[in-house]
């Protein structure tokens, strides 16, 4: 069911307030930092509501709690928590309660700081996956030199395997996405590799290399072939694909090095006096520097392939991380972005169809003349 604005002409956004790292006030933090940031925002907050209440409350001068609609439950699904546990016995927690507001209409879209493994667990239970979507994929934005800021790249963990097929779809949905994110037209798409060679890669990837190059005009993307680990923040592909797997170990490298960066620049300009009065000469340009590569401005990864738009938010982000995550739910809501991924994975599935047909009928007539 497609979400409608509220009668302020707000767009909803579905916010699980438990199973962070930090706890329910960091994600009352975000959610106020965004909503002094956007008026058109507005929220359904799952949790226990007395607790949360007390939260807003202490939030003097800000009209959030006007903003908010509230879903009292007292079940949490913990980090630890395995996905099929949570998929039999999780009817009573806040993760729950956050996807079926999505699944009912009453929001555009959810938000959640939890298990990774139960929240997708949970949203292909409750949202199901698009008609003719094998898989569905984390997609996250990736700092990089391209003119737009940042690559998309999925999947990033839904899933470790993929084959052929999947990778395709991953890259389908992945042009959507920067489409309707990043505002490409046309984007470029690569596929990750140990080498940019055709002859390299393991089998699936050779055989995901062909059906993407078949279907890149038809579905209408630039697909540049084989890319490597330096082509992920880099201007030569606009969608990095690969497997849950390879990318989940990628954006955790990613993260790590973005945080080594940046206490290595503060440890090199505490080391003299010097160093000290030159650190405050390029002040301005390290700030620029520190928000190039901060990875809690990107913070939040998009689950496609859904009947709905969920955006799984860094177990460990603080407030602005969790701004970010809702940030990037309401852009995708406000562009109807789930509306047009399924219309696209349903064209896609047309077309394969359709190629499917004609290579047979083709096979029939060579059979039939020889």
């Amino acid at each position: 069911m497609t979400a409608q604005p509220d009668q302020s002409g707000r767009i909803i956004i579905s916010v699980d307030a438990m199973g962070g790292d930090k706890g329910p006030s960091t994600v009352v933090s975000g959610m106020a930092k965004s909503a002094r940031k956007n008026p058109e925002l507005g929220f359904i907050l799952h949790g226990p509501e007395e607790e949360l209440r007390g939260l807003i409350a202490r939030r003097r001068g800000s009209d959030l709690l006007d903003r908010i609609s509230f879903r009292d439950v007292a079940g949490v699904v913990k980090m630890e928590d395995k996905p099929s546990h949570v998929v039999r016995h999780g009817k009573g927690t806040s993760m729950w309660s956050t996807l079926e507001s999505v699944r009912m209409g009453e929001a555009h879209g959810a938000v959640s700081c939890g298990n990774t493994g139960a929240l997708m667990a949970l949203s292909m239970m409750r949202l199901r996956k698009l008609p003719g979507v094998n898989r569905p994929a984390i997609a996250v934005l990736w700092p990089s030199l391209n003119p737009q800021g940042f690559n998309v790249m999925l999947d990033v963990g839904a899933d470790v395997r993929a084959d052929a097929t999947d990778l395709l779809q991953f890259a389908l949905m992945g042009a959507s996405y920067a489409r309707n994110g990043l505002d490409l037209q046309r984007p470029r798409i690569g596929l990750l590799n140990v080498g940019t060679e055709e002859h390299k890669g393991r089998p699936e990837l050779k055989k995901a290399h062909e059906l993407i190059e078949d279907f890149a005009d038809r579905a209408k993307f630039d697909f540049v072939g084989f890319v490597e680990g330096g082509d992920i923040p880099g201007s030569r592909a606009d969608v990095i694909v690969t497997d849950g797997f390879t990318g989940n170990v990628a954006i955790k490298t990613g993260e790590g090095t973005a945080t080594l960066i940046g206490d290595l620049l503060r440890e090199a300009f505490r080391y003299s006096p010097l160093s000290r009065v030159a650190s405050l000469l390029a002040l301005t340009s390290l700030k620029r520097l520190q928000k190039r590569i901060d990875p809690r401005r990107v913070n939040g990864g998009v689950f496609l392939g859904l009947n709905g738009t969920v955006v799984k938010s860094h177990g460990g982000a603080d407030e602005t991380g969790v701004s970010a995550a809702i940030k990037l739910a309401f852009q995708l809501a406000k562009s109807d972005f789930s509306e047009k991924l399924a219309a696209r994975v349903a064209t896609t599935v047309e077309l394969a169809q359709d190629g499917d047909h004609a290579a047979h009928q083709a096979q029939e007539e060579q059979e039939g003349r020889s």
